[in-house]
């Protein structure tokens, strides 16, 4: 293996606090790394650190020799004058016959930045995020280092990085929330925690089994040291008169045992435990609703009626509408037609994807959250005060006092989600929640939001988080086209993915028989048409005619069910497969008994 850095005893501190000490690794040609941290644990410092961007305190970094590094920011540096193209085209490049504009080109159409001639100024934070990583990519460094690769991506573009990383022979460290792409990209984990780094040789999965097991080891350990060192307090408590006399390698020892003992195993983790409001029977019904900018149509006609406890989730390409319409229900902005009706009970908490917009950066945390509420409702028996309730979500009373300016964008987002929780929302809606929260702390938004009491909207692109929150997605396919599909995101890509397969061997089949370039391909599958049903056709029309109210039946219960708030996390999880199931077997039974009857008539 060739080696591509080595990082000697490394520390690095904050003021009085220790981010990391003595970090000890090697990074070698061809690893694909994933960094996982709490927020404030030192993930950024620690990228900056090998990109030669901060200082350290002490320790060393030997670097190979002509090391090329490309490093995406958080938030990247630009020159506001500049276009996208020029922006983006790299500047040098080892092949004679590269155009750097043509291949830039391509790739910013692949990110959606069409208008390449616009400046670099008049970009919006997620257009400038995308424009960074197509500029870092096609500069083909050696060693790649990626901050929240995925924040600002729909899931297409998600989903044609992770395929591209994968695919390509790249050495990579990167820090990212989406645990999906961890576990597909990286082959090799390193963890930040508690001051220490350990590094486990396997993708995300393998990462989360390993980590508990040296956790329980570390119980173990600590549970002897517990031990111990009641043996040897015993020994510091006798004979205090003669304490001089002690041997000094006992007493050394035992202020040892007491420093280890102090070790805190339980995750430093965000307490959501906030209540919603009651929400009543009726709770929000789109009637006829149409909205459209100019020639975008976001909506046409569109009617709906959201259930109690309906967990949603929102998915499209970039522009498609998917921000406009969480404002549209919230009466943000106007419908072009149609209305909206909701009920009296419904309260409702926005998460914006801008973050806290509103905030007056130059208060202090614990006095905007006082503006809001001096004292937060819990439970039915249980209020907070501002403070207490920060406390909650990491805020120390150190941390309280500081101005929101100075937060990092981690820290940021949990002070954000506080105070749309803290208002007791019943009706939850979520623009790009994901970004900037540590993996612990979404583990435990999930958890919230799958036991939440109320209605919940969300748009995301962490499949991960999909997968464990909604009951169904609304697809927005553009002009005006929104889908209704039941079940999970990933089993909504499974069946976009076995829809394309069966064009594509559609298409293949048309070109074999000689068909037209230019003629139009049916997508369904061609039935020989007879005379007459067979006696085993019959059979089968009967059978289908008789089957297919029981399982309409079945996925309306089910449906009920999965609404109702009282499923577990893991029955939730076994009535989604169900439910992707018979979805797919009442559109096979469907389309057998259609295929039956034409042959009949």
């Amino acid at each position: 293996m060739i080696s591509y850095l080595q990082i000697d005893r490394l520390t690095k501190s904050i003021g009085d606090r220790m981010l990391f000490q003595d970090v000890t690794l090697g990074i070698y040609e061809g690893d694909k790394i994933g960094l996982i941290a709490q927020n404030g644990a030192g993930k950024t410092t620690f990228l900056n650190i090998i990109a030669g961007k901060e200082d350290y305190d002490s320790g060393r970094i030997v670097f190979r020799n002509d090391l090329r590094i490309g490093y995406l920011e958080q938030q990247p540096p630009f020159d506001p004058q500049q276009s996208i193209l020029q922006y983006a085209t790299p500047q040098r490049r080892d092949s004679e016959d590269f155009s750097g504009p043509d291949l830039a080109r391509q790739m910013l159409f692949q990110f959606n930045l069409i208008d390449m001639e616009q400046k670099m100024e008049q970009l919006s934070g997620g257009q400038l995020k995308r424009a960074a990583l197509v500029k870092v990519l096609l500069s083909e460094p050696d060693f790649l280092i990626l901050d929240e690769p995925t924040n600002h991506l729909d899931i297409e573009m998600i989903e044609w990085l992770e395929n591209y990383l994968t695919r390509k022979r790249i050495t990579l460290l990167m820090v990212t929330h989406d645990r999906y792409f961890l576990d597909k990209v990286c082959d090799k984990i390193i963890e930040i925690d508690r001051e220490e780094v350990f590094a486990y040789e396997g993708n995300y999965d393998y990462y989360l089994r390993k980590r508990q097991e040296r956790l329980d080891n570390l119980g173990t350990e600590l549970a002897k040291i517990k031990n111990l060192l009641r043996t040897e307090l015993e020994w510091m408590r006798r004979q205090p008169q003669a304490r001089g006399s002690k041997a000094k390698y006992r007493i050394d020892n035992f202020r040892q045992l007491e420093q280890r003992s102090h070790i805190n195993l339980s995750d430093r983790q965000v307490n959501m435990a906030v209540s919603s409001s009651y929400i009543g029977s009726k709770i929000f019904e789109a009637v006829n609703v149409s909205k459209a900018f100019g020639s975008t149509i976001i909506l046409r006609n569109w009617n709906y009626t959201f259930a109690r406890y309906e967990k949603v989730g929102i998915v499209g390409g970039n522009g498609a509408g998917k921000s406009t319409f969480i404002k549209l229900l919230q009466g943000l902005i106007p419908p072009d037609s149609g209305h909206f009706d909701i009920g009296q009970t419904v309260r409702f908490g926005y998460y914006s994807q801008e973050g806290m917009t509103g905030f007056d950066d130059r208060k202090r945390v614990i006095d905007a959250v006082r503006e809001i509420a001096e004292t937060i409702r819990i439970d039915d028996k249980t209020s907070l005060s501002a403070s207490q309730f920060l406390s909650h979500f990491l805020f120390t009373p150190a941390a309280q006092q500081k101005y929101i300016h100075k937060l990092s964008g981690g820290e940021r987002r949990r002070l954000y989600l506080a105070t749309v929780l803290m208002k007791s929302p019943n009706f939850l809606i979520l623009d790009e929640p994901t970004n900037d929260l540590d993996i612990v702390t979404l583990s435990i938004l999930e958890d919230y939001l799958v036991n939440f009491k109320g209605c919940v909207i969300v748009i995301s692109h962490d499949r991960f988080f999909l997968d464990r929150i909604v009951d169904h997605i609304f697809v927005f396919k553009g002009d005006g086209d929104v889908r209704d599909f039941p079940g999970d995101y990933s089993t909504y890509r499974h069946c976009v993915h076995e829809e394309e397969k069966e064009k594509a061997r559609l298409t293949a089949s048309a070109a074999q028989t000689n068909c037209p370039a230019d003629a139009p391909v049916s997508t369904k599958p061609r039935t020989e048409k007879k005379p007459r049903l067979s006696f085993k056709e019959r059979r089968e029309k009967e059978e289908l005619e008789a089957l297919l109210p029981s399982l309409e039946e079945e996925k309306r219960h089910l449906e009920q069910e999965m609404s109702s708030g009282s499923m577990t996390n893991n029955a939730l999880i076994d009535a989604g497969a169900r439910m992707a199931k018979l979805v797919e077997e009442i559109d096979i039974a469907e389309l057998r008994l259609l295929e039956l009857l034409e042959i009949e008539d």
